[in-house]
């Protein structure tokens, strides 16, 4: 157990980094839902044309994202002391308590999260001998301290959050043996106060003002660290990546580019005026009583502005102002675009909509597809085992220990990365019956949960035992004779 002192000074190390990883999850989550600022403009332009097109954004960052999250789903989990595809009871149980806990949906936002903001956090509690309680976390409300020797075992697990009601914040410490309670008065403004100036916030980092409350804190009945890491694909070294960071320099670049052509549009739609011979008129300058003291030039940039072009010369000569060509921007959008989708390994078709990219082939399809394929294939094997620790987790709460040790090696069951046709589907189940799987297999491989499994087999028993019962069922009404039809001749 940490002493006062020593919890207290976890909390503020591990809400330092929390201050830094909160900051950047937050402009990940902004560009996710389209708050982006345009960037790369040159100062003067900015000058004349930012605030016109404030709020506008060529969102891709979420269909970059959306498109790897949507594949990624948990169906089923299987014990290794499991035989076969069906849902034993065990594993239905623990089962049962993820689908209770809303995991279906939780958890495909927990993956969307990580995807975004390069990790995300389940936390699973619950009362001793009571159920089994799931709740996720954003990488702004949670962080997991690993020990030094292997950087894989959970030695601290910490959550923020705040009470508007209570006017207070409040943080939670785990480690493999207790948990201490924190809290101090709501002086942030905003979220948990990561949006505050650095300054501020270092001022507040030497002891950052929480306050042990020894009353809430207690023994953790778990005996482990209950908070559990998604990280997504994770570089040796270096950390999770987030599938937004490399595409917010070219969505600035496309944002940036729309903003160029709707100013170039605006121009060519409206003819410029050329005034020939005069002298740009002067703006009076009067005094308290109305009286004229003195002229001022008329501000060249307001001309400019308003598509009037001065010429004082008697002999001055002008030619045409061309229209603005228009298809050099969105060509370079498109370019653009298509680095984006080369460069995340996201299907063109999920991009652009013409270029050749319509009424593409089943095969076509899925042979563009094979990049997010692998990609979300890749995010799967460093879920899984995440996945694992949180059904470890749930059995614990249950009070299972063997349970508990048996998840530690179970199998996740994954929605099939892969978007494939029925008549694709019912084709390859018919080559794979003929060459001798059994039909058990199939349904697993065809993607259905071990639920699924369970149900569809029972009732594929039921209906052999039916046909069976009405063969037999034939079988004895053909072998008894018809009745002779005894008929005395008169």
């Amino acid at each position: 157990m940490l002493t006062k002192q020593e919890a207290t000074e976890q909390v503020n190390r591990l809400y330092r980094i929390l201050q830094y990883r909160g900051q950047e999850a937050t402009e990940f989550k902004e560009f996710y839902q389209g708050v982006q600022p345009l960037a790369f403009a040159s100062k003067e332009w900015k000058n004349f044309n930012s605030s016109r097109y404030k709020g506008f954004t060529d969102n891709w960052c979420e269909v970059v994202v959306n498109a790897a999250s949507e594949r990624i789903a948990v169906q089923g989990f299987k014990l290794p002391s499991s035989t076969g595809s069906r849902q034993s009871k065990r594993e239905k149980s623990l089962y049962d308590s993820w689908l209770i806990n809303e995991q279906d949906s939780w958890s495909a936002q927990g993956f969307l999260d990580a995807m975004i903001s390069r990790r995300s956090f389940a936390l699973v509690w619950g009362d001793p001998n009571g159920e089994p309680i799931i709740t996720w976390r954003d990488a702004r409300q949670a962080i997991v301290w690993y020990d030094a020797e292997t950087n894989r075992r959970r030695k601290y697990g910490m959550v923020i959050w705040d009470d508007l009601d209570a006017n207070k914040e409040f943080v939670t410490l785990y480690d493999s043996d207790y948990v201490y309670k924190f809290q101090r008065a709501r002086v942030f403004a905003g979220f948990t106060g990561l949006a505050l100036p650095e300054t501020v916030l270092s001022s507040l980092s030497f002891d950052g003002g929480w306050v042990m409350d020894e009353e809430a804190s207690g023994v953790n009945h778990l005996g482990v660290v209950p908070l559990v890491e998604f990280p997504n694909r994770p570089v040796l070294g270096t950390g999770p990546l987030s599938e937004i960071q490399g595409v917010i320099p070219m969505q600035n670049a496309i944002n940036l580019l729309w903003a160029y052509l709707f100013n170039a549009a605006d121009y060519a739609s409206m003819p410029a005026r050329v005034i020939m011979g005069q002298s740009p008129p002067k703006i009076p300058i009067l005094d308290a009583y109305g009286a004229k003291n003195g002229e001022r030039d008329i501000d060249e940039e307001k001309l400019t502005q308003g598509r009037m072009l001065w010429l004082t010369g008697q002999n001055t000569t002008i030619g045409q102002f061309d229209s603005s060509k228009l298809d050099v921007f969105t060509e370079t959008i498109e370019h653009a675009i298509g680095h984006i989708a080369a460069q995340t390994r996201t299907p063109p078709h999920y991009l652009v909509s013409n270029q050749g990219m319509s009424n593409l082939s089943e095969s076509a399809i899925m042979a563009a597809e094979a990049g997010l394929v692998q990609k979300v294939t890749q995010a799967k094997e460093f879920f899984t085992p995440r996945v694992r620790d949180v059904f470890e987790l749930i059995a614990i709460q249950k009070g299972d220990d063997k349970m508990a040790q048996e998840a530690r090696l179970g199998e996740v069951k994954w929605k099939d990365s892969e978007s494939r046709s029925e008549a694709q589907k019912a084709d390859a189940m018919v080559k794979d019956i003929s060459s001798g799987y059994p039909f058990e297999y199939l349904l697993e491989k065809q993607g259905h949960s071990p639920a699924e499994i369970t149900r569809i087999m029972d009732m594929k028993t039921a209906e052999m035992q039916r046909n069976m019962a009405a063969g037999i069922g034939d079988l004895l009404n053909a072998s008894v004779p018809p009745p002779v039809n005894k008929t005395v001749a008169a």
